[in-house]
């Protein structure tokens, strides 16, 4: 679903629109939990993701984040980003509310990591981790 926020920027849910190139740049280059990652397996992550947000900016994309479900009960946020010159005017709250709420995925339970952020998290509805949460780490 598109939909305009703040004037001429747009949060739309449409996988064909994503500008894997983009993507690939920020995460490979600029953030600190993809640095390198090979495009292949962006493009990869990007069409195997159960749903991705894109953030545009008269037409040109300037943020994504990517969901991976089983669709039934759990949902992971992933990859979220907002290109620096566009923050500090809720434009990451907005797609991470589509991305959360905006399908048929807001009634899952979500989860996700992250190093910073965390009140940007809270205002959707995101927690600290509870006891019972448990993490292994792939590399």
């Amino acid at each position: 679903m598109k939909r305009h926020v703040r004037g001429r920027y747009e949060v739309d849910d449409d996988p064909a629109r994503i500008d894997v190139d983009a993507v690939h740049a920020y995460l490979a280059g600029e953030s600190y939990w993809a640095r390198g990652r090979p495009r292949e397996v962006v493009e990869r992550l990007v069409n195997d993701a159960a749903r991705v947000v894109g953030l545009y900016h008269d037409g040109r994309q300037i943020g994504f984040c990517r969901a991976v479900s089983d669709g039934v009960a759990v949902a992971y946020l992933a990859d979220v980003y907002v290109l620096e010159e566009h923050r500090g005017n809720g434009l990451g709250l907005e797609m991470v509310r589509e991305m959360v709420d905006g399908s048929e995925l807001r009634s899952v339970r979500w989860l996700l990591h992250t190093g910073d952020a965390h009140d940007l998290y809270r205002k959707v509805g995101f927690t600290q981790p509870g006891p019972r949460t448990m993490e292994r780490d792939g590399g």
